[in-house]
């Protein structure tokens, strides 16, 4: 989920940046310090919004920096349990797919993939035995968080296909119409069995 997340911190300019207006090289600092960054309590920056405020700077003996205290806004994105997540597979493996969802990669264990047996074929793609769906590289999908793990450096997404209105989206398109046109023709079933009922209360 996004959040707009208000941060105070010392930041360190490095030298390189003194020729511009302070604000400026704080801005530039940012940008520098938290491309990539993830943290487990605020998540993976996406980008800074905005410089808030910017204090009096200090330059610490032995380091030719400038520390300025500042206020400043973060776009964030930060993985939720039960999250619906959308994105592109990346990767096709004997073990499932990873997933691109923009700012991170997701998991997708092979038995997650759809609701069918599963298995990793010749060509590359994971293929459903009863279904015929093919899962490969590029498709566009739609998934649940599941499961989030913090160990190592990145964060490990699980994601999950396996439910109703989730996965490739041409599957969901073809639920979606195939369940509409069930519906259809029980509404058309029910509305025949009444009418049959009014004709024999009238004999």
């Amino acid at each position: 989920m996004f959040y707009l997340s208000e941060v105070e911190d010392y930041v360190r300019v490095d030298p390189k940046l003194f020729g511009l207006p302070t604000s400026e090289s704080v801005e530039q600092q940012l940008e520098d310090t938290y491309k990539d960054y993830y943290e487990k309590e605020l998540g993976k920056v996406v980008a800074v919004v905005r410089v808030i405020n910017v204090g009096k700077g200090v330059i610490i003996p032995g380091d030719g920096a400038a520390y300025y205290k500042c206020a400043f806004e973060l776009l964030v994105w930060k993985p939720e349990l039960q999250e619906l997540v959308y994105g592109k597979v990346a990767e096709i493996t004997n073990f499932g797919a990873f997933m691109d969802l923009g700012f991170m990669k997701g998991m997708i264990h092979i038995s997650q993939t759809m609701d069918d047996y599963v298995s990793f074929s010749d060509s590359g793609n994971l293929s459903g035995k009863s279904s015929g769906r093919s899962l490969k590289e590029g498709d566009l999908c739609v998934a649940r968080v599941v499961a989030i793990s913090h160990k190592g450096d990145d964060p490990k997404i699980g994601l999950t296909m396996r439910q109703p209105g989730l996965g490739k989206l041409e599957w969901v398109k073809e639920d979606k119409a195939k369940k509409e046109a069930e519906e259809k023709k029980a509404a058309k079933k029910e509305a025949g069995k009444e009418s049959k009922g009014k004709k024999e209360k009238r004999k």
